[in-house]
């Protein structure tokens, strides 16, 4: 039987995250993933899905060379094998470093299924057959997978998941994704690009309910304007395969009566299920929470010695999210003193375009709250650079306390808001007031000038707007 420290359980932004962190503290740590090393969001997810979305950008800026300078004789013809290898290449070269990284900071990499047969004794079933290892501390980070409609599995073909959707063989000339928010976005966004005929549906009466009004109905123009069906309020029911593709009916919430639709394919997006089964995580007493495992702030279950990062941890479902969990949780094993993990601090990113981005409170939360609070907006179409280079959909939100000047919340939706959001999140990392930011002098042109511009005009200090 193997010894080591620490056990951790997947390998995905959470799991890999925290075991090299743990081995750069000291401590001998193993790594089980029964797939591939980086997980859905290496592999299925997050860099792969981006890969595309960069690809459908660049097709919508071929189609459009005229305003550039350019001729572009005939119609862009696309290589979609290569499109799809492409995106395949850049998730497996990540793979690969992972692999890497294991390597250099002597983490070992067991191969199989886990189970816990009791608290400190993981049990790996691989191709070799059955292995045991003893932990003192055993991290589960075993993440999540696409939640399906009841009654209606995925086929892989025609009615997919975000993983079956990022290697569709073809284009589908019509396709339904249930789902408005930020993976039914973004792949709405792709597939429009491409020239399928995108019906979006939504039961929340905007995309991106967990956004700010004001952002979610800017993105519902902006897919307006590409010619996305979007239908909010609504949704899909009575969703069939058919020999040519699936019917849907599709009706506003709480109304018996609907449209029958038909579509070459269905994308379900309708949230994620975490991946706890199997694992024999009640028999060791660790505690559910509707499928969830239920941790403390130092990311521990309810049996001592057992720890949960990431999705199969709760909400919010995000890559960084789990990161930050996977180095707080090693390094509070190790000893550490640190402050806990800021959960009103994390940013949200949706990378369709326009890009969408946020951190901390909605306006909608200050009201709930009762927050006397000040507003700054600042559109794109008046920054020089957002001109130049031909990005002028979209603006920056900013909310600050009138009392003491913190600043609140931040919300982009534009070209480049997911590579913004982090000075706002610095920002609010530190505790910074208005008065720190437009202290910063940033640098023209840049996007990021929209920042500043945006807390101007909160307080009445915006010359450029």
């Amino acid at each position: 039987m193997a010894e080591y420290d620490l056990v951790v359980i997947g390998s995905g932004p959470g799991g890999y995250v925290a075991a090299i962190r743990a081995s750069q503290l000291g401590m001998n740590v193993a790594c089980i993933e029964r797939a591939e090393l980086g997980g859905v969001c290496l592999n299925w997810g997050c860099i792969p899905s981006k890969a595309l979305l960069h690809t459908a950008k660049l097709y919508r800026e071929l189609n459009h060379g005229k305003k550039w300078g350019f001729t572009v004789n005939g119609d862009i013809e696309v290589n979609w094998e290569q499109v799809i290898k492409r995106s395949r290449k850049v998730a497996g070269r990540l793979n690969k470093g992972v692999g890497s990284l294991f390597k250099k900071y002597g983490v070992t990499h067991v191969e199989g299924e886990a189970r816990l047969d009791r608290p400190g004794l993981v049990v790996v079933k691989g191709a070799e057959g059955e292995q045991k290892l003893e932990a003192k501390h055993i991290i589960v980070a075993t993440g999540a997978r696409a939640r399906a409609l009841p009654g209606l599995e995925f086929d892989g073909d025609k009615i997919m998941n975000y993983r079956n959707a990022l290697v569709v063989d073809e284009m589908p000339e019509r396709i339904l994704i249930v789902g408005g928010g930020a993976i039914g976005c973004e792949f709405a966004y792709f597939f429009n690009s491409f020239g399928s005929k995108v019906t979006q549906v939504e039961m929340m009466d905007r995309l991106l309910p967990i956004e700010d009004k004001e952002i979610s109905a800017s993105l519902g123009r902006s897919f307006d304007k590409y010619g996305i069906d979007v239908r909010t309020g609504a949704i899909a029911t009575d969703i069939k395969l058919t020999e040519n593709g699936v019917t849907a009916t599709i009706k506003k919430v709480g109304s018996d009566e609907g449209e029958t639709v038909e579509f070459d394919k269905a994308l379900i997006a309708i949230g994620i299920v975490s991946n706890v089964e199997g694992l024999n995580l009640e028999e060791c007493g660790v505690e559910l929470n509707r499928g969830v495992i239920k941790v403390d702030a130092d990311l521990k279950t309810t049996t001592p010695g057992i720890y949960s990062i990431g999705d199969c941890a709760g909400a919010p479902a995000l890559a960084h999210k789990a990161s930050a969990e996977g180095v707080h949780c090693v390094e509070r094993i190790a000893g550490h003193a640190g402050k806990p993990i800021d959960y009103g601090n994390i940013p949200n990113c949706t990378y369709c375009e326009p890009q969408v981005a946020s951190v901390g409170l909605t306006e909608e939360t200050c009201k709930e709250q009762g927050l006397d609070y000040r507003v700054g907006k600042f559109p794109f179409m008046a920054s020089g650079k957002s001109l130049a280079i031909d990005e002028k959909d979209g603006f920056v939100k900013v909310l600050f306390d009138k009392g003491t000047g913190e600043l609140l919340g931040c919300h982009i939706i534009g070209y480049g808001a997911t590579e913004l959001i982090a000075e706002m999140t610095l920002a609010r990392s530190m505790e910074a007031t208005e008065a720190e930011i437009l202290g910063t002098i940033h640098a023209h042109p840049t996007l990021a000038e929209a920042l500043h511009e945006a807390v101007g005009q909160a307080f009445g200090e915006s010359v450029n707007y």
